[in-house]
This record gives structure tokens, C-alpha cells and sequence, in this order.
């Protein structure tokens, strides 16, 4: 069945549990032009919650809104190519395009946030108001396709059946017909792709864990070593009076130092890791699926400088009474 506009509001009216939801009319590529300046490019027509569900930023201006679609506005969101072919290095807000020879005003320009095979589309193409394509171009209020995004703390997989159901009854189509209404859901795809990096998540915890313990054990047995070594300085501050509490400060102080400035440095050099392989990733134009936009989350770094200090008294606790538990007697005999 040919989806309609009508529809689109039905969804919206009828399913409380629907957050966003955002139709599509594309009629091809038409020519579109600046001046004398032009070339075929995609157009669309959009309601202003498509920028809401789908991956998309604006460079420039702004998006649809609601007052152009309420009043058939003839305004223009060009998405980034398009700007660049049109306008070069010239600001394009508030300047007219012509797109089949109609003028339209320019209010925006977009992108993908990740440029990829199946968004190179999104950067050569043209968004107008729906309502201004139905006016403007005599479509008729149908609707190509619809994207739509399910409430917070509601499963795409609730609403989905509900979707299909009225617009199967809407259209005429039997409740059984498993083909009667196309679509695709992502949310199995995106639960296997969270439960995928959790997992990642879980190991790194899990390794840096290990590391932090097994730091914890040869600082505690270097700091062991140490008052060993400093059998015969313990003893002698005690002799001349230090009380217990000042040596375990003492072995203490010294214990945070080594664990902190060592754990200090290995996340400053981390840190300019990262940062070394963002700016290469950056200067090559290369954006992997799984590794965008590498940095060190300030709140992670916070949180490990205060792990490191708290370790480094861990790794000292045990030397620590044990310098305190010196007999000064025995020590000033030690060689």
C-alpha cells in the first residue's frame, strides 16, 4: 500500500509509546542551482524529527521546523557537498537556490557524523519541508518510507507490532499477511553490538584489574624491601622518640608516591597515545567503525589518579606495620 501523510499522524496520534517519528518523500535527483552554478542532486522531503532519529549534525543554521511545515515554507537544508559545489567557501544562510526552477531559501546545511558507504547520499542532497513538496511539486500527501523511535525505557520490539497492526487496518490489509507492511528493526542489531562491547568493556576492566592488584603486590614488596633495608634508621627514629604513627605516615607517604607518580606518568603517556592516534586518524581522514573519536574521559582520568592513590596505601599497609612493630633494641644492632 502507498503510505500517506495521514498515516504519519494516525502513528502519532495512536501510539503514546512512538518518541519521534519522521517520513520521507524523495522524488530522484532534479536540478538545483545557485546563480549559474548547479548540478542534479537528491531532493527530500522531511518533517523536523528526521534530524532527531537518524546520525545526522548541522554544520550551518538550522534545520525543518515546525512553522515550515505548518506553513509550506519554501526553505532549503543542503547537505554539506551540496553547499560546497554551490557556494564554495561563501556563507549559504539566507541565500536562494532554484530547484526545478522554483526558489527556495537556504536555512541550514547538514551531514552525516560519520562518513560512511550508505551516507554519502545524506552529503549530496537537498531537504525541503514536506508540506512544501506536497505544494510546491504536486506529489500528493504519500510518503515513501518512515522512520520511527520508541520512548525512553520502551523496546522498539513493543511498539513495532503495534505500528503494523494499524496500519494494516488503515490500509486494508490482512492481520496475517506477514508481508503486507514492510520494514526493519535495528534494536537486535544494536542489543548484539551493546552486548558485544560490554564484553570488551568487562575484559578491559577485568585486565586492568589484574595489572592494578599484580602493581599493588611488587610495591608492597619493594616497600617490604625497603624497611628491611631501613632497619637501623626505623630503629633510631624510634629510639629518639617517633611514635608508631609517624614511621607507618613515613613508609605510607612514600608508598602513595611511587604508586602515584609512576601510575601519573603511564596515564600521561596514554593519554598522548590517544591523542597521537586521533590527530593521525584526523590528518588521514580515517574513521573506523569501532574506534571513532578516540580520548581520555576526564572523569576515568580523575577516577584512576584517586584508584592510584588509594592503591599506593594499600601496597604500603603491610610495610608499614611492620616498620612500626621495629624493636629499636634489636635495630641499632641490625648490620
Amino acid at each position: 500500500p502507498q503510505l500517506r501523510l495521514e498515516d504519519i499522524m494516525a502513528i502519532r496520534q495512536n501510539i503514546p509509546d512512538v518518541q519521534f517519528i519522521a517520513p520521507r518523500l524523495e522524488l530522484g535527483t532534479v536540478p538545483v542551482f545557485y546563480n549559474d552554478i548547479g548540478d542534479n542532486y537528491e531532493l527530500r522531503g522531511e518533517l523536523p524529527d528526521m534530524i532527531r532519529i537518524e546520525a545526522l549534525q548541522l554544520h550551518q543554521g538550522r534545520y525543518i521546523n515546525a512553522l515550515d511545515i505548518e506553513n509550506s515554507r519554501k526553505v532549503a537544508v543542503l547537505g554539506k557537498r551540496t553547499a560546497e559545489v554551490l557556494f564554495g567557501n561563501k556563507a549559504c544562510i539566507g541565500e536562494y537556490i532554484r530547484i526545478k526552477g522554483v526558489e527556495f531559501r537556504v536555512v541550514g546545511v547538514f551531514g552525516p557524523m560519520q562518513i560512511k558507504p550508505w551516507t554519502e547520499s545524506d552529503l549530496e542532497s537537498v531537504v525541503i519541508p514536506l508540506t512544501a513538496m506536497y505544494r510546491t511539486f504536486s506529489t500528493g500527501e504519500r510518503v515513501d518510507y518512515f522512520v520511527c523511535s520508541a520512548a525512553p525505557d520502551v523496546l522498539v520490539s513493543t511498539i513495532e507490532p503495534q505500528v503494523r497492526s494499524l496500519l494494516k487496518k488503515r490500509h486494508n490489509v490482512a492481520p496475517d499477511d506477514p508481508q503486507g507492511i514492510g520494514g526493519f528493526n535495528l534494536e537486535a542489531e544494536y542489543r548484539s553490538i551493546v552486548n558485544l562491547f560490554g564484553g570488551i568493556r568487562a575484559f578491559l576492566w577485568f585486565v586492568g584489574i589484574g595489572t592494578l592488584l599484580a602493581g599493588i603486590v611488587g610495591v608492597s614488596n619493594i616497600m617490604l624491601i625497603t624497611v628491611k633495608e631501613r632497619t637501623k634508621e626505623i630503629g633510631i627514629r624510634k629510639a629518639l622518640g617517633a611514635p608508631p604513627r609517624s614511621i607507618i605516615n613515613m613508609v605510607l607517604a612514600e608508598s602513595i608516591a611511587i604508586t602515584s607518580v609512576s601510575g601519573y606518568l603511564g596515564l600521561i603517556a596514554g593519554t598522548f597515545v590517544i591523542g597521537g592516534i586521533n590527530y593521525l586518524m584526523v590528518a588521514n581522514n580515517l574513521e573506523p567503525d569501532n574506534f571513532y573519536n578516540p580520548q581520555v574521559n576526564l572523569t576515568v582520568g580523575l577516577g584512576a589518579i584517586v584508584l592510584l592513590i588509594l592503591a599506593g596505601a594499600a601496597a604500603g599497609f603491610i610495610p608499614a606495620m611492620q616498620a612500626a612493630r621495629v624493636n629499636p633494641v634489636i635495630a641499632l644492632k641490625d648490620e
